[in-house]
């Protein structure tokens, strides 16, 4: 740590302009047992925000300032300590909200995300922060496309959907206070009150449950589950760096609604039959049985913390031995109950990688290499008279796992996104891994039955 910035937040402690914190459990986990190091620009969440409606620079300047005083985690950098970083939460912070005017004023997505990606990829300094980078662009008259980059230690992916919830609050607060006339919002209330939970507050709320003897009590579940594990890709050279390559593709309605039957009639949920799905498609793929996924839970069980941005989310290794003899059905039912226990003993991920001597080496992620996650809200944006924003969100360029499969209930039918490494994967390679599961997933809806080994693809 430089001298200059030492001596900075020796003054900022002591005029009380901010205070250190320790590392939340989340955050420990992108220090402790992340594939790639907290500085790499694939730790930034990347998203831009379309928003229609007569705004100016200075009205969204002062917007996205009613929301860092609202949310302690935007206010938030970190410094080196002596066992691990630590938080320097400050009390003020001003919006820095750059601007510039978009040479083609009919820019399609695809364009206004190009035009984005210095933003995207510029690691973020983790030091002087902020650790939020925010450009505004000019579309079009009264159309706008606001693009951020946000550190994982301080977002996830609830956090965007808080996010864009309160910019357009505070848009509407800044619209009112230049004299607009506000009567079509009819009575709703404009209002950005003090969050019920902090970030902060809620890190310490879960350094205190999570004792030395809870953890042990979860570990005594965890230590012979994951025994033996081994990473799905695990002969791959760790040394390179891949690059990021996203795909997507579709399940239909019809065959969306006999897997939500299926589970239904098994007593089981939408996830683990997708999930049992895709563990089926990589044995058709490879052979292999024994796979580790990991999965991620939001991490706000305590409702006091729904509209608090900051990084919440952990993952969950979810390990799953396949019997190709066995039916789809019987298989479904025993992930099912598996799944159940995993999700009922998760634990702080950093807190499990070190007692079971797992670390993440040449950027290799200690645990698992696969990720597997299905989202049934989806956040689009918000409309409301006088504004309307749509959230879309951006890949950062590069993975930190091999292989990713996310899943989004849209409606009936179900979306399909891929995201894998290049130098571990090719794009044909996950063309034919999405082929082989959208062929299992029509197979067990239409015969549940069916073994595993017997799917005609």
């Amino acid at each position: 740590m430089e001298s200059d910035a030492r001596t900075k937040l020796k003054e900022w402690l002591a005029a009380g302009k901010a205070r250190l914190e320790p590392l939340s459990f989340p955050q420990r986990e992108l220090w402790e047992a992340s594939a790639v190091p907290p500085g790499d620009a694939s730790n930034n969440i990347c998203c831009f925000l379309d928003i229609r409606g007569p705004l100016t620079h200075a009205m969204c300047s002062e917007a996205l300032g009613h929301v860092m005083r609202r949310h302690d985690a935007l206010r938030t950098t970190f410094v080196p300590g002596k066992e691990r970083p630590l938080q320097v939460v400050r009390t003020e912070a001003e919006p820095e909200l750059a601007y510039r005017e978009l040479l083609s004023a009919s820019a399609g997505d695809d364009r206004v995300t190009d035009e984005m990606q210095e933003c995207f990829s510029r690691p973020i300094d983790l030091l002087r922060g902020p650790l939020c980078r925010i450009e505004m662009l000019k579309r079009g008259p009264d159309h706008h496309a606001l693009a951020l980059a946000v550190h994982h230690s301080i977002a996830d992916g609830w956090t965007l959907s808080n996010f864009v919830r309160d910019f357009t609050i505070g848009c509407l607060l800044a619209w009112q206070k230049a004299g607009n006339d506000m009567s079509r919002l009819g009575a709703m209330r404009l209002e950005l009150p003090p969050l019920e939970m902090t970030y902060a507050e809620w890190a310490a709320a879960e350094r205190a449950q999570w004792t030395p003897a809870e953890l042990e009590k979860h570990l005594d579940y965890w230590r012979p589950r994951l025994q033996g594990a081994k990473l799905f890709f695990r002969d791959r050279d760790a040394s390179r760096a891949g690059k990021l390559a996203r795909s997507s593709s579709e399940i239909p309605g019809l065959e969306a609604d006999s897997l939500r039957e299926l589970a239904k009639s098994k007593g089981a949920t939408l996830f683990s039959v997708l999930l049992a799905a895709f563990r089926t498609a990589l044995f058709r793929w490879t052979g292999e049985t024994d796979v580790v996924v990991g999965t991620p839970v939001a991490g706000r069980g305590k409702t006091a913390a729904r509209e608090t941005m900051g990084y919440f989310s952990g993952n969950v290794p979810l390990r799953g031995q396949l019997d190709p003899g066995q039916s789809f059905d019987a298989t479904l039912a025993r992930l099912h109950r598996e799944v159940v226990d995993d999700f009922a003993h998760a634990m702080p991920f950093a807190e499990l990688a070190t007692a079971v001597g797992a670390s993440p080496v040449g950027g290799r992620h200690p645990l698992f290499d696969v990720r597997f996650a299905v989202q049934n809200h989806p956040f689009s944006g918000v409309d409301i008279p006088g504004i309307s924003s749509r959230l879309e969100l951006v890949s950062t360029g590069t993975a930190r796992f091999d292989i990713g499969c996310e899943i989004t209930e849209d409606a009936r039918r179900l979306e399909v996104v891929w995201l894998h490494r290049t130098d571990v994967l090719t794009c044909d390679d996950v063309s034919e891994i999405d082929r082989i599961f959208r062929g299992v997933i029509g197979e067990v809806g239409r015969n549940p039955s069916v073994r595993p080994a017997d799917i005609k693809l």
